[in-house]
């Protein structure tokens, strides 16, 4: 497409960065100010629910692009938080068939955790060439991360990548202002042992049928029975932006998310309490970064960009692992889900 050559991509990196870091000052402006009503319920949408802290930072983000998104680069936004029906276009009023990008933003992925100064939340975006209702994942050119810290940290983390170029990293000082390199690289490890992994079951329903998939992936790759069978750590990161970065910068060796499989097994009718696009979106970065992200039978992840399509995926630190689970996980799929 002629005007994909034209986008510096570099650029297009460094304004979804540059959002980032203004969400995060926006939100630790707020708390400072003493912003008690964070975990307020604001609203309850088809894609998830809606908390206090996520409309402070919708705010934000439509005041950024009014002021900065390069007019030369209309784009449609997808964001939690608007209902897929509804047309959100920069400059305001582009109708959505003469928009160049489709940008997919999750402002918080991880409000759970920030919202009770229990862990860092996550900022996500990512850009793809828009091909209208076609526009997928798989489509996505530039992604980024950046940390949203609890109350008490005084770094933040930030990971931003543009397809076939690397990863660019960050370690930005709240204090100071200053900001230097960060070396990121995911874990080299052949096994798991003595390693951190595990498949996300992070509410109730479905937890049980989860957690009987993953002890019979331990089991079958010969990982139970050992040492009382603790060999695997377990680290449940309610933020899938979080989980990616856990891959990204060596902590976990593998994670996934099967619980649209398991909702649909059970017959729960909804799959609200899942991965969405939006959550998955900066899935390029640790690819970039030599990891892997893809569907639980091993085929390359993609969905469109809406706020609504559920995601089943995994994730893992290197192609070793990879092969190690992928035939396991793929019979453990058609006995259990």
């Amino acid at each position: 497409m002629p005007f994909v050559v034209k986008t510096n991509f570099e650029s297009a990196r460094k304004l979804l960065c540059a959002l980032q870091v203004e969400l995060r000052r926006t939100l630790i402006a707020a708390r400072t100010r003493g912003a008690k009503s964070f975990a307020k319920v604001a609203a309850v949408t088809a894609a998830d629910t809606i908390y206090q802290v996520d409309r402070i930072s919708e705010a934000a983000i439509f005041s950024w692009f009014e002021r900065h998104w390069p007019r030369a680069w209309p784009v449609q936004l997808v964001m939690e938080g608007i209902d897929d029906a509804e047309d959100v276009t920069f400059p305001r009023g582009t109708p959505v068939a003469r928009t160049l990008f489709k940008c997919i933003l999750d402002p918080i992925d991880g409000t759970r955790n920030l919202m009770y100064d229990k862990r860092s939340a996550w900022a996500l975006a990512a850009l793809a060439p828009q091909r209208g209702a076609a526009t997928g994942l798989g489509d996505i050119v530039v992604a980024a991360m950046t940390e949203l810290p609890t109350s008490k940290q005084w770094r933040s983390d930030q990971l931003s990548a543009v397809r076939g170029r690397g990863v660019v990293a960050q370690q930005h000082n709240l204090l100071t202002g200053a900001s230097r390199s960060l070396s990121v690289q995911p874990s080299r490890a052949k096994t798991f042992e003595h390693g951190f992994a595990s498949i996300a079951r992070f509410f109730p329903e479905g937890k049980t049928l989860l957690a009987t998939v993953e002890e019979s992936l331990w089991r079958e790759l010969g990982l139970l029975g050992k040492n009382g069978g603790q060999l695997v750590f377990d680290d449940q990161y309610i933020s899938t932006g979080g989980q990616l970065y856990e891959l990204a910068v060596g902590h976990d060796r593998m994670l996934g998310d099967l619980r649209p499989l398991a909702y649909a097994k059970l017959r729960l009718g909804s799959t609200s309490l899942c991965c969405h696009p939006y959550d998955i979106c900066t899935a390029l970065i640790l690819g970039e970064c030599g990891g892997i992200v893809e569907t639980p039978d091993g085929k390359p992840l993609d969905a469109p960009l809406d706020t609504t399509s559920p995601i089943a995926w995994m994730g893992y630190a290197n192609p070793t692992l990879a092969r190690r689970v992928r035939p396991v996980l793929r019979k453990l799929i058609r006995k259990h889900l």
